[in-house]
């Protein structure tokens, strides 16, 4: 299985971005998706969550400004992300178990 983050990009604090990642090569309606988030120099911190039902749940410091879905047609996931602050800024990836895509950076300044 691939996949493949887009959407990262530099935005001033307070504005929105969407992330997407697309799952080749997978039962893509099957799987439970993750995005994940990693500043430089520290563990890579779970965001946010969705099962294959849809059901989806989030970590305390997203809580209310980020949503995460998902298309089983489009074989994709998304992040949207509301109200960006300087201390979301780091490399976003989508993951599922052991598969991890390349990453998409996010920058976000004040």
């Amino acid at each position: 299985a691939q996949l493949a983050e887009t959407g990262g990009k530099s935005v001033q604090a307070g504005e929105s971005l969407t992330l997407s990642c697309v799952v080749s090569g997978a039962p893509f309606s099957q799987w439970n998706m993750n995005w994940y988030r990693q500043v430089a120099g520290k563990d890579r911190e779970q965001v946010a969550r969705i099962l294959s039902n849809g059901q989806t749940s989030y970590a305390d410091f997203v809580k209310g400004r980020f949503t995460i879905s998902r298309d089983n047609a489009q074989n994709t996931v998304w992040l949207q992300m509301n109200d960006l602050r300087p201390e979301d800024t780091a490399i976003y990836y989508c993951n599922r178990l052991y598969h991890w895509g390349q990453g998409t950076q996010v920058t976000v300044s004040s």
